[in-house]
């Protein structure tokens, strides 16, 4: 087991750090360790065809922009991100706020396949 400095890895990195493959060597999972500055400036969560994401708001709400409006994840709240979903996040406070978010390959049904953004069935 091997332990990770998520907040000095993402100062270096400008903010953001992607623990992934490149760490532990697996894709089976991934977690984006991240910090919003109070500028303002909106940062897109869009997991993607075959992958599902969990936000979590770590230290400080959050303002979630979706196509229904804006809605705020209180610190220590969560949301579950499908792969089809996509909104961007923002930092209103007048402090950084971190957030967490954890993601991994969807479930597949065996009976269909993506392609594009498509459900197909398998023949």
């Amino acid at each position: 087991m091997r332990s990770f400095d998520l907040a000095g890895l993402a100062r270096s990195q400008g903010g953001e750090y992607v623990l992934g493959k490149k760490d532990l060597h697996s894709d089976a999972c991934y977690m984006v360790y991240g910090r919003l500055d109070p500028d303002g400036s909106a940062r897109p969560v869009k997991p993607g065809i075959g992958y599902e994401e969990i936000l979590c708001a770590i230290d400080g709400p959050l303002i979630m922009h979706t196509d229904r409006g804006e809605t705020v994840l209180e610190r220590g709240h969560a949301v579950h991100v499908r792969e089809d979903e996509s909104f961007a996040i923002a930092n209103r406070s007048d402090r950084p706020v971190v957030y967490v978010l954890a993601g991994a390959a969807a479930a597949r049904d065996e009976t269909v396949t993506v392609h594009g953004n498509k459900r197909i069935p398998l023949k």
